[in-house]
Formats: C-alpha cells, structure tokens, sequence
C-alpha cells in the first residue's frame, strides 16, 4: 500500500483553503509552507486561460530526499508517505535541492526543514489530511494510491508539463488534469 494526493484541477479555483489550512495546523512561520497554490497562465490572447495547481509533498516511491539525506533524517514510512525527523535533521537543504519538485521546506528560525506528512497526527485519528478537509471545491483526496485511482478511473496522470518527469521519483500522485494544462506557451503566474 501507498498513500498519496489526488487533485482534481478541474475543481480547483485557486482559493489557497488548503494552503492555509496546512500552514495553521502545522503553525508555519511566513517563510515556511508545506502546500502552495500555484497558478499558471497559459495560452496567448485572446484565448489565453489559466489553471491552478495545489502542491506539495508528492510522497513519492523512489524519493530523492530519503536517498540523499546524509543523516537519516528523511525517511519513508510503512504507509509510503515519507517525512523529515525534525530531531536528526541537520538543515543542510540536501533534500529541497535534490527533490525535483523542490517541495522541502527550510525554515530558517529552526534550522530545520520540514515537509508535507500527509498529518499523520490527524489520519492515526482517523480524520483527513487538513487539505483536504479544507478545500470547498473538493478538488483534493488522500488515500491509497490504487483505491484512489479505482475510485476516479481513467484519465488520471502523475506529471503535467509544469511538473518533472514522474520517472524522476514515481511520485504518488493523481492528477485529474484539464486541457489548460497542456497549453503552450505556459508559464507561472504572480498572483
């Protein structure tokens, strides 16, 4: 069994719920974030469109930054979803610059980095992620990966040209993708 994110980017309207929801439950500093909203403008005028995309850990099969931790710090759990023991983490930034989605993050008042756990505290409580609680569009699942690709059929992808290539790290992610997303050129928004 793997756990991993599904996103629905069809039912994402770029509200940040999740975002915030995850930076007050894990009580974040400003520079820190474990789930970022991004926003991407695609398409040249007049049809010109955009789309957005909820980031974060992607839990990945073969992740880069439990491979290249030098002190242990990253590890994978039994359930797949992988995490930083804050205690051994020596905030050397090895695994935000090998980590292809860059997702890692460093907080500098504790000279540690910190990432997505999937909240772990809330499922051994059997409640959801906060993300996905959060979200009022529904457009975020957390689950096993193959129950999760059951219960959404086909279609479902785990990379988009915004993102690397899934072969990189075999991220556990599903992604319910949207024509926009294809759209050249495509670049991120300021939003």
């Amino acid at each position: 069994m793997s756990l991993g994110f599904y996103f629905d980017l069809s039912r994402c309207t770029g509200c940040r719920a999740c975002q915030v929801a995850c930076k007050d439950r894990n009580e974040l500093p400003d520079h820190v974030i474990f789930r970022e909203v991004q926003t991407y403008q695609v398409g040249v005028y007049p049809t010109a469109s955009r789309f957005n995309l909820a980031a974060t850990c992607n839990h990945c099969e073969r992740p880069a930054c439990v491979e290249n931790c030098p002190t242990g710090a990253c590890q994978k759990a039994e359930d797949g979803t992988v995490f930083i023991d804050q205690d051994v983490c020596i905030g050397c930034r090895t695994c935000t610059a090998v980590c292809p989605y860059s997702h890692p993050s460093y907080d500098e008042d504790r000279r540690v980095s910190g990432k997505c756990d999937g909240c772990k505290t809330f499922r051994d409580n059997g409640k959801n992620p906060v993300c996905v609680d959060a979200c009022p569009m529904r457009a975020i699942e957390f689950g096993d990966v193959d129950e999760l690709r059951a219960a959404h059929g086909e279609g479902l992808v785990s990379e988009l040209p915004v993102l690397p290539s899934a072969d990189e790290t075999s991220p556990n992610l599903l992604i319910r993708a949207k024509e926009q997303a294809y759209v050249q050129p495509c670049r991120r928004a300021i939003v």
